[in-house]
């Protein structure tokens, strides 16, 4: 009765097993299992889940819906489709106050999934001690992010100033990028800034983004730590960030720089940044000798649009002093003559070094430039 009184207010159908466990002393408390909730006169199922357990004071019971009050919810094995939760939501009335209700005992979701056109979560675990409208809310929420062949584990520690549109986030905890068998990201990742959550889609602006993190290929460990700064936008299974101001730092060969442009990572990868390192890392490929004799800052300008593992064609543009350096590439080319000790002294890459004037063994050389053609990039 409860369910079918719920489902009618909302315009939904909710079925589930006959079988009921029921307990009503004290706090009245039901268990139902294999439900389903959908739209009628649809097949579309907008959530499923194998049990269900709902534990009510006497006096939501009473209010008959005037007050949301639960002491306990916990679901096992629900799974969610979102594009049909999407075909519900869009034919709703537009509502000016969403009520939030109160758990005093909060909510628990064991293996959970929530599913897409073109990604998922799976192992959806959640553990919320209390929910109230007006207070800080805090959650452990747990999964693996999937979009073939990208997958992202992840277990995090959530907190909102309040369960609110707009409301203050924070996100602390470890994930991985992983792609397939071809390398991994392991990382500790925080985020912060105001939260609003669409439709479909989502939105944190500005956010705050710290990652420590080490990349792995093979035998190849590289540490780094990277920080962001910007409007960031999820949606249609991408994660976007412009403008965004970045920072990178890191011991080993990948560079330190700090720079500006845009950032989005999904199916695809599209970089342009436009930024500044202090120093041409010692562990990359020597510089062209007349960018590489001088210590100045190096400004570039960096653009790829691509796989997210960096294996299609990148742009660097390289400044130094009054002299350019216009190169593409693609990186596992690059990668391979570094670790090669035989083959060519130049780079495989398409190149143009512009000079203004040079000085060589006393004479002077004006409006210099020298191009490099690597085949391989046609």
């Amino acid at each position: 009765m409860l369910l079918d009184r719920g489902g009618k207010a909302l315009g939904l159908v909710v079925s589930a097993a006959p079988e009921v466990e029921a307990r009503l002393r004290d706090t009245p408390q039901l268990v139902v299992r294999d439900i389903v909730v959908r739209e009628p006169d649809s097949k579309a199922v907008i959530l499923r889940a194998d049990r269900l357990l709902i534990a009510l004071p006497w006096s939501t019971l009473r209010s008959r819906g005037d007050e949301l009050t639960v002491e306990r919810l916990e679901l096992d094995a629900p799974t969610l489709d979102v594009v049909a939760l999407q075909t519900w939501l869009a034919k709703r009335p537009p509502s000016e106050d969403t009520r939030i209700p109160t758990l005093t005992d909060g909510l628990r979701v064991r293996d959970g999934r929530i599913e897409n056109d073109d990604w998922r979560i799976e192992n959806v675990a959640v553990d919320l001690p209390a929910l109230h409208a007006q207070r800080p809310v805090e959650a452990r929420i747990r999964g693996r992010y999937v979009d073939a062949p990208t997958a992202i584990p992840f277990d995090l520690a959530v907190a909102l100033t309040r369960p609110a549109n707009g409301a203050g986030l924070a996100v602390v905890g470890p994930l991985t990028i992983e792609r397939g068998d071809d390398w991994r990201l392991p990382a500790t990742a925080t985020f912060s800034g105001p939260l609003r959550i669409g439709r479909d889609d989502l939105r944190i602006d500005p956010v705050r983004f710290g990652m420590i993190a080490r990349y792995e290929a093979g035998e190849t460990t590289l540490p780094f730590t990277l920080g962001l700064f910007g409007p960031l936008h999820f949606d249609n299974a991408t994660w976007a960030l412009e403008p965004v101001t970045a920072s990178l730092r890191s011991d080993g060969p990948i560079p330190n720089f700090d720079a500006n442009g845009a950032f989005a990572i999904g199916r695809r990868l599209v970089l342009r940044l436009d930024g500044r390192m202090p120093a041409w890392p010692d562990a990359w490929p020597a510089l062209p000798a007349l960018l590489g004799a001088s210590r100045s800052p190096l400004p570039f300008r960096l653009g790829y649009v691509g796989a997210p593992d960096l294996s299609e064609t990148i742009a660097l543009d390289l400044a130094r002093d009054a002299m350019r350096f216009e190169s593409r590439f693609r990186l596992d080319d690059v990668l391979a003559w570094v670790s090669s000790s035989t083959g060519s002294p130049i780079p495989p890459l398409d190149g143009r070094l512009r000079a203004p004037r040079l000085e060589i063994s006393g004479a002077a050389l004006e409006g210099v430039e020298i191009e490099i053609d690597d085949e391989a990039m046609k």
